[in-house]
């Protein structure tokens, strides 16, 4: 059998991240990634490294993430979806598989993200929620964060609003959508939806986490107006924890063929 890759495939997974040390390899810890490389090197010992479309930290939660591969091996959507699901650990699912153009990177076709964040507003824990949502023991003001949340849409130079190891040159970022919901089956639970082209290192989080100290009174109305034009992290709230952010969905441009199920 020849070794040279012929058949890409692409993947939908979702994945509980409490356990795990963020999506992207990393030598001597668990990570998705590594995972899922397992997996497919089970399957497939001549398969490529996967490519991924969005690094997710530690912690953190996917609903939809992608990731893409080459394979040598002739397998249809659904044998990779039911053969990977025998080598992967309960708390990550291989949701749906589709054939793509070898070397095919999903990053490259990538419309918009959007990330949803869990909220759980009580003064007492739920063992169902640990590791899953941000417990805020304080009242929360529903209209002042939404209106904080407002002064973020759109173009902006979002270089307040990330972590101090981001190098990146490039901080402009266009957010598509910011909206806080109710959890309509948990009255104690609220969602922030964060919809953008791409986003910066713990960008989701230290906005979030400012759009709260609003909510509970810690920071005035417009940090967020003047973190925009100062450029400054001071300037901002806490950064959320991990345990509530999820990466949610993942529009691409271009999703391939024989998509299953």
């Amino acid at each position: 059998m020849t070794t040279e890759p012929k058949y890409g495939v692409l993947l939908w997974i979702a994945y509980n991240g409490a356990q795990f040390h963020g999506m992207a390899l990393q030598p001597g810890v668990k990570t998705i990634a590594g995972e899922l490389q397992g997996a497919l090197l089970a399957i497939d010992t001549y398969a490529t490294r996967i490519r991924i479309v969005s690094r997710t930290d530690a912690g953190v939660h996917a609903e939809q993430q992608l990731v893409a591969f080459d394979s040598c091996k002739k397998i249809a959507s659904r044998g990779w979806v039911l053969g990977l699901s025998q080598h992967l650990a309960p708390e990550i699912s291989v949701i749906a598989a589709a054939t793509v153009p070898v070397g095919f990177d999903p990053r490259t076709f990538v419309v918009s993200k959007t990330y949803r964040y869990r909220i759980l507003q009580s003064k007492v824990r739920d063992p169902f929620l640990e590791q899953r949502a941000w417990r805020i023991i304080e009242r929360l003001n529903h209209a002042a964060m939404r209106e904080e949340a407002a002064e973020l849409i759109g173009h902006h130079d979002f270089a307040a609003f990330r972590s101090v190891h981001d190098r990146r040159s490039d901080t402009r970022r266009n957010l598509l959508r910011i909206s806080l919901e109710q959890d309509p089956g948990d009255p104690r639970v609220i969602w922030w939806f964060v919809e953008g082209d791409r986003f910066l290192m713990h960008m989701i989080r230290i906005l979030v986490g400012t759009l709260v100290d609003v909510g509970r009174g810690r920071l005035s109305p417009g940090v967020c107006r003047s973190a925009l034009t100062s450029f400054s992290r001071r300037d901002l709230g806490v950064t959320a924890p991990p345990v509530g952010l999820y990466l949610h969905q993942v529009q691409l441009s271009e999703g391939g063929a024989d998509r299953w199920p």
